[in-house]
């Protein structure tokens, strides 16, 4: 099989495996940030091994310092925000609307990039800007129509979007001084210290589940988190990142398609509408 093959299977693979997060997460029923917590914990128990047995390979393991030190730093930060409100978004919201306003990511690392990097916008880029938060405001506007305590989750999933951003512009900076393994195995580590202390001081218990919990608890970790992000860190070194950010859009339509029979969840119009729009402004956001 050749690599590129591969890659396209990795990142196929990745999509499909992000995208069943939402609903895992929904239907352990247990608080957002314990289930966030445990996501990150379990995907760093998994990969420690790995990353020591290859830093015992290659003649020590070494520890990351200067930019690339605090760039991971930064993503691990990011990265624990940005689950504890996705998470609890999540129980607060339905899944597909909070799917939908989460992935904005782009778009805000686009205007970071603008007033910090000093980078310059196509014009493509405005009007993505314009068509995906118009469409945040189509899911968000239909959502609350129906349910008026949605907009509580529908504002921590923008806010899980504003986080990922985040994280994106971290991971593109530590990534020129650390292997993928070694960044996760360190952002993973620094996330799971942020949101365990966040579950002490809310209460959200980390014991006491039922056995049906713990399982989609496991494939959260081992398989959203862990296989998932394994898969599209390989894919991204092997493909365009005009394609891979493309094809990862993907995974919303899947969570939304989903939701349906796992969740009991109905597609409203609102819904189809404000995400072609969001995904129309993504796809703009990203070219060239």
């Amino acid at each position: 099989m050749t690599t590129s093959r591969k890659a396209w299977l990795a990142l196929i693979l990745g999509a499909m495996a992000i995208s069943s997060s939402p609903i895992l997460v929904k239907l352990a029923h247990v608080p957002g940030t314990s289930s966030a917590f445990y996501r990150v914990f379990i995907g760093f128990l998994v990969l420690l091994p790995w990353y020591a047995v290859k830093g015992i390979k290659d003649n020590g393991i070494k520890v990351p310092t200067g930019k690339t030190l605090w760039a991971i730093i930064a993503g691990g930060l990011f990265f624990g925000v940005d689950l504890i409100f996705w998470n609890e978004g999540l129980m607060h919201a339905p899944a597909a609307s909070a799917t939908l306003v989460a992935n904005n990511a782009p778009i805000w690392v686009g205007l970071v990039s603008l007033f910090w990097l000093k980078e310059k916008l196509s014009r493509f880029y405005w009007l993505g800007l314009a068509l995906a938060i118009g469409g945040m405001f189509v899911v968000m506007n239909g959502d609350v129509q129906v349910n008026p305590d949605d907009v509580f989750g529908l504002s921590l999933a923008a806010g899980a979007s504003f986080c990922y951003a985040g994280y994106l512009l971290s991971t593109r900076q530590a990534r020129s001084g650390i292997d993928t393994v070694g960044f996760m195995v360190w952002s993973l580590g620094i996330a799971s210290m942020v949101i365990l202390p966040v579950a002490w001081a809310i209460g959200a218990p980390l014991s006491g589940f039922g056995m049906t919990a713990w399982g989609l608890i496991l494939i959260l970790g081992l398989f959203s988190q862990t296989i998932g992000w394994l898969a599209i860190n390989y894919a991204l070194g092997h493909l365009p990142a005009s394609i891979t950010s493309v094809v990862l859009l993907g995974q919303v339509v899947l969570a939304t398609l989903l939701a349906v029979p796992f969740l009991g969840e109905a597609i409203r119009p609102t819904q189809i509408i404000g995400g072609a729009l969001i995904i129309s402004g993504i796809i703009l956001v990203n070219r060239r």
